[in-house]
This record gives C-alpha cells, structure tokens and sequence, in this order.
C-alpha cells in the first residue's frame, strides 16, 4: 500500500482542482443575489479562473522544469487554499473575482505538475494502474461538482463552496510532503517572460470585450478598442515566439494543418461546459430551482461522462483517435440539440436526456484527446504539445463563456430563449468540430508511445 500513497496525494489535489471548475456553476445565480452582481460580473466569476489557467499552463512547465514538481504542485496547493478562503470571505464581487484570479495561478500549478508526479514515481504496469485510477478520480470530481455545489449553497451558504477547499489542502500538503520525492533540473531554459505578457494581454482583452459586447453592443468604442488590442497582443505574441530561442509556444507548429485543426477540434469541445454555465443559470433564474434540484438536473452529463470515461479507458485504448474524437464532438453537438427548444412550459427533465448523451460525448474525448493531438505531430514534440492543449482546452471554456454570454443576454432576452440560442451556438461548434476532426486528425504512426506516458516525459 506504502507505494501508492503519492499517487492518494495527487489525486486529491486533483479532485479539489477540478471539483473547483465544476462545482461553482450551482452557486452562480447565489452569488449574484448575496452580492448584488450583474450576469457580466458573475460571467468573470468563472472566466477570470479559466483564464488564468490558460495563461499560466506553459509557463507553469518551465518552473516544473526549474523547480521541481514536488515543490510547484505544494506551493500551488497553498496558493489555491489561501484565495479559497479569500473567495469564501469576499465582500463584494470585485474582491471574488480577483481571489478567483489568484484561485488559478495554484490550480494552473496544480495540473501541470499531476503527469509529472506520476511519471516520477510509477512504471510499466504500475503506471497504467495509476493512470486508471486517475482517470476515475477526474471523472469523480465532474460528476460530484453539480451535487456537491447543490447541496453546500442551498443548505449552509455559497461561501462553503470555497471554504470545502481548505482541508482538503492541508492534508494534501501534509501528504505530499511526506511521501512526494524532490527533484529539479537546474539547466532548464529560461521563462518567456515577454510571451507570457503578450499571450496574457490577448486573451485578457479578448474576453473582457466579448464580455462588454453582451451589454454595450459590437460597436460600442471600449468593445472596438479592447478587440483592436487583443488582435495587436496576438501579432506581438507571434513575433515574440518566432524570435525568441526558448518559446512559450512554438508558434511554428500551427504551420502543421493536421494540428491547426486538431487544436481548433481541442477548443471545440469545451463547448458542452460553458453551455451548462448558462442551463445552471435558466435552471434558477427561469424555472426558480433551488441548488441542489438545479444540481440534480445537470447530473445526466456527468455521470454519463464519468462511466463512458471509464468504459473508454478499458476497451477502446489503442483504436483510432480521429473517429473516436469526432464522434464524441458530434454526440455532444447533438446533445446540445436535444436540449434546446425549450419554451416557458418546460421543466428541468426537458434537458435530461440532451445532457445524457452530451456527456456520453464528453466521456469519449476525455481520454482520446491526447491520442489526437499527439498522432499530429512528431514524438520529440510531446511536451509541447500537451502544453497547448491543456493551454487551448482553458482558453476554449474562457472564451466560450464569453460568447455564449453574449448570446444569452441578446437584446435582454428571458432565460428560455437566451439558453435556446447558447445551445444551438454549441450544437453548431459540435457538428463543425466533428467535420474538422474526421477530415484532419491522423492516425498514430506505428510504435508511437501513449499520449499518457508522452505528456509525462514531455513534462519532466
């Protein structure tokens, strides 16, 4: 048993990690009524978060690679347990939405180091045990977020939503430090300190303007300016990446049109989660649920995602990447479809089985995106590109939240009719996504290692 104790410790900061980005979504509409906040500001509430991830995920490998795994993922658990209890003790909007900033810098640190920890410890068929098992932990914490999120915020206050957080931190870094090992490459290259700023910038401005769009319109000056800047930060992005010798992200990849699609396959399927951001909403503000009912009714897609995740582990390993990712695109798209119609006479079971079948799609692109995004590129680029896809499946949640935000509030439309739009948006992103992948995505090469094992090496 002794031996599987580091693996205890990275699963449960791991599930306090993605318990985090599943859970708050019951607690929205709690928020803004405690708080006095408008559908934007409880929009940054979940963006601010996904963006910093996004950010910070590339530069987070370097400082594994400067510092170690074993002291980035600790001090990133203390960092997510302080701004846990600063969300939990907000006074106001502007102070959550700022901890939630910091919230991500510690959860960013936390999932870039899981892979590398386990790399670090297991081998052989230790290492397919682990990795099993983390898989199910992942699956676990999406499928108890809604419930757990329910029950907190109707029964004690949407604070406990954060408060929950702090001793799950303090046994994971009391475990940690007990049973996690040390190590650290002190040759590793320096942080692109310029990039980060860039890339920052550009995804910054961007969701804020695709925020700001929602109530002021496309061709409000601040909306222009913020677009104006994001597309310059782009361009200074790009050419800071194409000079520099130790990108942040190899800009030169896209040139690949197998990877341009496979990444823009990565960006599609965060559809189905920024959706359900906007059926919590309708759940609560349209049909008047309480959290724990409105977190019962989002429970089809993750259960469903959770037990195909784990059926898909087991039997399609190996198989095809490009028809196994394209269908669980489409499955989500289509279960996006049979959510919507909805009218003022429908009920919570009007989305059931929509969801059911979207989480069936979301469970068959969990374990396949990897395969995918590295049958597109070659084996000496494992790390990099298991960096942009974690980096372009955070920036896809972020920037999904902000444009379907948009369509959601559409000339102040009721709840119904704004989650009808958002679902055909992400029905849409769906279909196209399944296109994209079944025409793009190819096959492994014979011999080429696992998307688990690559993302390890790639991360040490």
């Amino acid at each position: 048993m002794r031996k599987w104790w580091p693996l205890v410790a990275v699963c449960l900061g791991t599930f306090m990690f993605l318990l985090d980005t599943t859970v708050l979504s019951v607690a929205l509409p709690d928020i803004g009524e405690v708080l006095s906040a408008s559908l934007p500001e409880l929009q940054w509430v979940v963006n601010i978060y996904t963006l910093v991830l996004a950010v910070l995920m590339l530069t987070i490998g370097s400082l594994v690679d400067r510092f170690g795994a074993r002291t980035v993922y600790i001090t990133g658990l203390g960092v997510f347990g302080v701004a846990s209890l600063a969300c939990g003790l907000a006074p106001g909007v502007g102070m959550l939405i700022a901890a939630r900033g910091v919230q991500g810098i510690g959860g960013a640190a936390i999932a870039v180091t899981t892979f590398a920890l386990i790399g670090s410890v297991y081998r052989g068929p230790d290492m397919g045990r682990a990795m099993g098992v983390f898989g199910a932990v992942t699956g676990l914490a999406a499928a108890a977020g809604p419930m757990l999120g329910g029950v907190l915020t109707q029964y004690l206050t949407w604070r406990a939503v954060f408060f929950v957080n702090i001793p799950f931190v303090v046994v994971t870094i009391a475990l940690s430090l007990r049973v996690l090992v040390a190590g650290r490459q002190p040759g590793a290259a320096r942080i692109d300190l310029p990039g980060v700023v860039a890339f920052a910038l550009c995804g910054g401005s961007l969701t804020y303007a695709l925020t700001r769009a929602g109530d002021e319109g496309w061709a409000a000056p601040a909306v222009l300016a913020l677009l104006a800047m994001a597309v310059l930060a782009l361009v200074v992005f790009v050419r800071i990446e194409l000079r520099t010798a130790t990108p942040l992200l190899d800009v030169r990849l896209f040139s690949e049109g197998s990877f341009a699609a496979v990444m823009t396959c990565v960006l599609a399927s965060t559809a189905a989660f920024a959706a359900l951001v906007y059926t919590s909403v309708w759940l609560q503000s349209g049909l008047g649920l309480g959290p724990v009912r409105a977190g019962l009714a989002l429970m089809p897609l993750a259960l469903a995602s959770f037990t195909t995740s784990l059926i898909t582990g087991r039997t399609l390993h190996g198989k095809s990447p490009r028809a196994i990712l394209a269908t669980g695109l489409l499955l989500s798209g289509i279960g996006c479809a049979l959510q919507a119609g909805l009218n003022a006479g429908s009920s919570a079971w009007s989305v059931a089985t929509g969801l059911a079948i979207t989480g069936v799609g979301v469970g068959l692109m969990g374990p396949t995106m990897g395969a995918a995004v590295f049958a597109a590129l070659p084996p000496e680029r494992g790390g990099m590109a298991a960096g942009a896809m974690t980096t372009f499946r955070q920036l896809g949640q972020t920037l999904g939240v902000a444009i379907f935000g948009v369509l959601f509030q559409h000339n102040g439309s009721s709840p119904v009719d704004g989650l009808n739009r958002v679902l055909i948006a992400a029905t849409a992103v769906g279909i196209v996504g399944a296109a994209l992948a079944y025409a793009f995505v190819p096959q492994p090469a014979a011999g080429q290692a696992s998307p688990a094992r690559r993302s390890v090496t790639g991360s040490q």
